[in-house]
């Protein structure tokens, strides 16, 4: 198997190994998550409304996860947008993840911002690294991201930031009706995760638009054989 063989999915074992990257990738971004959560400052936006779904439906944070994330899939896929395997991934192993930490407990919740600070951005940067390894795997985006491009190309004369604002904004709302916590946090991550992202992928020079991701019917195709 050759290095351009793995780059781009071209055997049945290259998807194989980059499945299981995804996997691996994803389960610690999930800390990453955990770490954001356990500052207990406020959460990022879209941990707004799983948290908000948890307490209001006595649920798991995971379950809340991967309830959010299928229903935001079945939207891409109606949107038409390209799926990948790594979204089905991205949508169970997050989440459960974060329940994984949560059960084991490593760090107690933060009682200032003195230390909630700090612990909310060493978690963005796990979060930023592991998009990293996560999107080198090339077999899709996440399914919150193909959302924010899918609803930004049908309104082109909006920006994709204004449009990514709005979708936060709306998941920090629903959340924090339900109950989700809101606070200095979630600003931090509404506003921190872009620039940190963009400063850990410049150390691993690492062009994110320069990645073809393969969609999951082509996938399918070498896994199977098929022309």
């Amino acid at each position: 198997m050759t290095r351009t063989d793995l780059r781009e999915n071209r055997t049945a074992g290259a998807i194989l190994i980059n499945m299981l990257i995804a996997a691996v990738s994803l389960f610690v971004n999930g800390f990453g998550l955990y770490l954001t959560i356990r500052a207990n400052i406020g959460a990022a936006p879209w941990d707004v409304l799983n948290l908000g779904i948890s307490k209001t439906f006595g649920i798991l944070y995971g379950t809340a996860s991967i309830a959010v994330s299928v229903s935001i899939l079945l939207i891409d896929i109606l949107l038409k947008e390209p799926i990948g395997i790594a979204m089905f991934i991205d949508a169970i192993v997050v989440g459960k993840s974060v329940d994984f930490f949560n059960w084991i407990d490593p760090i107690p919740p933060c009682s200032s911002l003195l230390t909630g600070i700090p612990l909310l951005i060493a978690g963005l940067f796990v979060l930023a690294y592991t998009q990293y390894t996560y999107m080198i795997a090339s077999l899709g985006c996440g399914p919150r991201d193909t959302l924010m491009v899918g609803l930004a190309k049908r309104v082109r004369r909006i920006p994709i930031g204004v449009v990514s604002i709005a979708i936060l904004g709306t998941a920090t709302l629903v959340g924090w009706l339900l109950g989700g916590p809101v606070g200095i946090g979630t600003i931090l991550c509404a506003f921190g995760a872009g620039p940190i992202m963009q400063l850990a992928f410049r150390t691993v020079r690492f062009d994110a638009t320069a990645i073809r991701h393969q969609r999951l019917r082509d996938s399918f195709r070498v896994i199977f054989h098929r022309n």
